[in-house]
């Protein structure tokens, strides 16, 4: 969901160092005593008791009960019983952004804004050598608040530095009245298409809260990192995600700093992770890949093959574009931030060189025009595009049906409906809530899915979503019985929703995803069998290790946070 997060740039960073952990070098290797899942072509579960990994990475057998094990291997690892899955593959995160939300300020815990107030100013106090006091994860609704915080609400707390805040959903910001002076913004300044300034009450005088488009207003005054703050910032980023079984993701909105930074841990044999970038913009598209989309580099670790494009806002920010008014702000139906033409200009450019498209709709009417511009263009770039419709969260369900058309890929993310509902019923009501996280509906329509966090929008917690995902409740068990509960899926959609059918809406298939022989083995060892297990057993699943290419990349036991 996130818009790019500008507000988490330079800022004095604490040194750190991401290790992976010493491998033998790579040769035929046995996995034994596992109890492994795997995934058929049909999206079944099948199940193994040992793994036999190629000296290329790759899986080279799968051994089933009752068979025998292999004696042509040079190296044998016991799997101590544990689970094994195919690695975690997040389908919609903000890759860098995880890393810079880790190194600076984190308010997505606070539950008030008094809470939150008290944070920023023990931030500040602490890091008294950061010119700029930055970081993000507030969300107005979860203190209760009834409205946005102010420009003056953080005067009281940090005054002599400049403060910029992210909300939660990366579309809004929260700026002290330093950095709106640095950023030249006064009660003159106007709000840009596809953003709004929010002003204090009966006054022109900007009230420190900038939404979508008018957050480039602020953050442009914000110093950028330099690349050795990113590359520590991309070191922090993997090191979480590996520790949470993600061995791969989609990278939404990919920077030329950010490619260069993953081409730098490339260089040097630090890059595990796989990412799947979708450029930031069709200059940014053209200039890391040019004409066609870039080859799979390091052993199947990065690949540039489709843009990121953003047509609306979010519902916390009331920025999602609705077909009516929002319930709890008349005259307001949020900000589309391309017209028409633009948002087909800019998908017909990359369709035409082959690039695929993933287009952040979160409102009805945002969804409803996605929809007819991939229904127009398919009339010109047909085979086999995968238009992804990232979020795809309030829809209308008349629309529905149509997600089933020309190989779109609803870009689901289950924690937001966990995260977002009762925001959702505030600002739509029960009766406009019929397409809402509409999953089920979605693939009983025909249609394809897949699953991921938008990290660090949510926490890039694989087996949450997947809890989240069969149960629409949350980690308190509410609502009772789930939320719109016809909307859940099975365990096996689940699980496939953040495996083969995540790495499937990348064009990965057959690459990763599947932990079967020919592809990258790439697994995760767990407690638990989330075939057996519930919801809350689910969400306490225990990571014990993740490999990726058939190297050991984390290991709980020397984690220094077990």
């Amino acid at each position: 969901m996130m818009r790019r997060l500008t507000g988490f740039k330079a800022v004095m960073l604490a040194g750190l160092a991401y290790a992976v952990m010493p491998t033998p070098a790579l040769a035929d290797t046995l996995i034994y005593n596992v109890d492994g899942l795997t995934i058929d072509e049909e999206g079944k579960i099948e199940r193994f008791v040992s793994l036999v990994i190629d000296d290329n990475g790759k899986v080279r057998d799968i051994v089933l009960r009752g068979e025998d094990r292999p004696a042509d291997v040079e190296f044998a690892v016991d799997g101590q019983g544990r689970v094994m899955l195919p690695g975690f593959i997040d389908a919609h995160l903000h890759v860098m952004g995880a890393g810079f939300a880790a190194l600076t300020l984190d308010l997505s815990q606070t539950e008030s804004l008094e809470e939150a107030l008290s944070a920023i100013a023990a931030f500040a106090q602490a890091n008294p050598g950061r010119p700029w006091i930055l970081g993000g994860g507030w969300n107005q609704e979860k203190w209760g608040l009834g409205r946005f915080p102010t420009a003056a609400e953080l005067d009281a707390v940090v005054s002599d530095r400049p403060v910029y805040l992210t909300r939660v959903d990366g579309h809004a910001g929260w700026a002290n009245s330093l950095a709106m002076e640095k950023a030249g913004v006064d009660a003159s300044a106007v709000s840009p298409s596809g953003g709004r300034i929010e002003r204090l009450a009966g006054s022109k005088q900007p009230s420190g809260i900038f939404v979508d488009a008018a957050e480039s207003l602020v953050t442009k005054a914000i110093p950028a990192p330099r690349p050795v703050e990113r590359d520590l910032a991309f070191a922090r980023a993997q090191e979480i995600l590996v520790a949470q079984g993600i061995t791969a993701a989609a990278d939404m909105g990919t920077t030329t700093e950010d490619w260069q930074t993953f081409r730098r841990a490339g260089d040097r044999g630090t890059l595990k992770l796989r990412i799947m970038s979708y450029a930031s913009s069709l200059d940014t598209m053209q200039l890391i890949a040019g004409p066609a989309p870039t080859p799979w580099l390091y052993d199947d670790r990065l690949r540039m093959g489709g843009i990121k494009i953003y047509l609306d806002g979010a519902l916390g920010s009331r920025g999602a574009w609705l077909k009516q008014d929002y319930a709890d702000a008349p005259g307001n139906r949020g900000l589309p931030l391309l017209s028409p033409a633009q948002l087909r200009n800019i998908m017909s450019r990359a369709a035409m060189d082959g690039f695929q498209t993933a287009v952040h709709a979160i409102g009805d009417a945002a969804n409803a025009e996605v929809l007819s511009a991939i229904e127009e263009l398919s009339e010109t770039y047909t085979g086999d595009r995968r238009w992804r419709i990232e979020h795809a969260q309030i829809v209308d369900p008349a629309d529905i049906a149509r997600f089933a058309q020309h190989g779109i890929i609803a870009s689901y993310q289950p924690l937001h409906q966990t995260s977002d509902r009762l925001m959702a019923e505030a600002r739509l009501t029960t009766a406009r809530l019929g397409g809402a996280y509409a999953w089920r509906s979605v693939l009983n329509a025909g249609g394809r899915i897949a699953f991921g966090s938008d990290a660090p929008v949510e926490p890039a917690d694989t087996p949450a979503g997947i809890a989240a995902a069969i149960s629409r409740t949350d980690a308190e068990g509410q609502p009772f019985g789930g939320w719109f509960p016809q909307e859940t899926v099975s365990r096996e959609q689940a699980i496939a929703g953040f495996t083969s059918d995540a790495a499937y809406a990348g064009f990965a298939e057959g690459r990763f995803g599947r932990l079967v022989p020919g592809e990258r083995a790439d697994f995760v060892l767990v407690d638990r069998d989330p075939m057996l297990s519930s919801p809350d057993q689910i969400r306490e699943m225990v990571i014990f290790e993740t490999w990726i290419g058939g190297e050991r990349v984390y290991s709980r036991a020397d984690s220094p946070e077990r």
